[in-house]
């Protein structure tokens, strides 16, 4: 399906790859990017990144990728390799679930003829693999939680500090469990009143809810992925769904970064400065990924998958923290050095603790650098910021 050829192509490190189940088995970790335009040239200043790039006005912002082990139907009774795959997942904020939109890889991974497979219900047993994973991390324990919930005495424990006991190290907050519980209209205060079916269905917001998942419709390329990918867009309408080439995005990063041609990754075209380095096999597999790839779906799709998995999936802004207001700097003159990546909702005291625990913690007010305004501890965040952090140890 193009699962480690998605994470070479968005990582350009080299994993194995291979036509056959569970080539993954321990998880490769990476450095994917989030492009975004960078606010320099709004602001009239040239930039030296420290944390990110900048190249030509685009901001490259540094983000983990994990590539784990696959699933079968099964997996969270330990079938194949689903209890690795499911601890492997323990630390993800968000999943990208990549697919074989071609039809031409079967749900244990096995190649079969293309378009012979519906890719539809690898979609559904992965989420429901998921939700009975965390399922049977409370079950066994249920009752117990029940009675600590509604005890009757002068202090009950709530029901979302009860979970967290058993979801500890899941990356899952008691807010996401908040958010579940009345997403899925349940008696927070009476779990006991709860059907099977009511768990399940909790287990099922908490998961869309605290780890969503994208899907990447890989080999977009190939004549029976378009009309699987349209079909899939209207069965998962709520669901983003992003057509990918993960061969293409592979093969036209390595060429970039050989000199061959000019290109970012997310870019709908590429150039070639020089044809003369560019051999004729070379030249036949740019002009196909050109012809099958760009020109059909406008990128490789492998950017924007990682993207949307932190900007829309996950809500994601991105800010920059400065030092200097004046010369949107930091104390070593770097001009707009971090951009960070933050979520709608967060404050300017979320951005000081991410900075440094101890900005958050002597947090005093922050700047907006465009209006010199100050701004408060609940200021809530918006795309773009530039601020300065102002803490009580600075400014003693």
């Amino acid at each position: 399906m193009g699962k480690s050829t998605f994470f070479n192509a968005a990582t350009l490190l080299n994993v194995a790859v291979a036509n056959y189940p569970f080539t993954t088995i321990n998880p490769n970790i990476g450095n994917g990017y989030i492009r975004v335009k960078c606010v320099h040239e709004e602001l009239g200043v040239k930039d030296n990144p420290v944390n990110s790039a900048c190249i030509d006005g685009t901001r490259l912002i540094p983000v983990r990728l994990v590539d784990v082990a696959g699933l079968v139907p099964g997996a969270s009774s330990g079938k194949g390799l689903g209890n690795k795959f499911l601890d492997d997942l323990r630390q993800a904020d968000a999943l990208i679930h990549v697919i074989d939109a071609s039809g031409g890889t079967d749900e244990e991974g096995k190649s079969v003829k293309t378009g012979s497979h519906d890719p539809s219900g690898d979609i559904r047993f992965i989420r429901k693999e998921i939700v009975l994973w965390v399922k049977s991390l409370i079950d066994k324990d249920w009752p117990k939680i029940t009675r600590a919930v509604e005890s009757g005495s002068a202090n009950p424990l709530k029901l979302p500090a009860a979970l967290m006991d058993k979801l500890s190290g899941l990356s899952i907050s008691e807010a996401s469990i908040e958010s579940a519980v009345h997403k899925k209209g349940l008696k927070i205060d009476k779990p006991s009143s709860w059907s099977e079916l009511d768990l399940y269905g909790f287990c099922e917001a908490l998961i869309d809810i605290s780890k969503p998942i994208l899907l990447a419709a890989n080999k977009c390329d190939l004549p029976t992925a378009k009309e699987t990918i349209d079909r899939l867009s209207t069965q998962f309408a709520d669901t983003i769904i992003i057509p990918c080439a993960a061969e293409a995005e592979l093969l036209l990063r390595r060429a970039s970064q050989a000199g061959l041609i000019s290109y970012l990754p997310g870019d709908s075209s590429f150039t070639i400065p020089d044809k003369s380095k560019v051999s004729a096999a070379q030249m036949k597999a740019l002009d196909l990924v050109k012809t099958h790839v760009l020109d059909v779906w406008k990128d490789t799709g492998v950017q924007k998958a990682v993207n949307d998995a932190y900007l829309r999936l996950l809500k994601g802004i991105v800010v920059y923290p400065v030092e200097d207001e004046t010369k949107f700097s930091d104390k070593k003159g770097n001009v707009l050095p971090d951009a960070r990546i933050m979520h709608q909702g967060e404050t300017a005291r979320d951005l000081a603790f991410k900075v440094h625990t101890d900005l958050g913690n002597t947090f005093l007010y922050a700047v907006d650098v465009r209006t010199g305004l100050r701004v408060g501890a609940d200021y809530q965040l918006k795309n773009n910021d530039v601020l300065k952090i102002v803490s009580s140890a600075r400014k003693g």
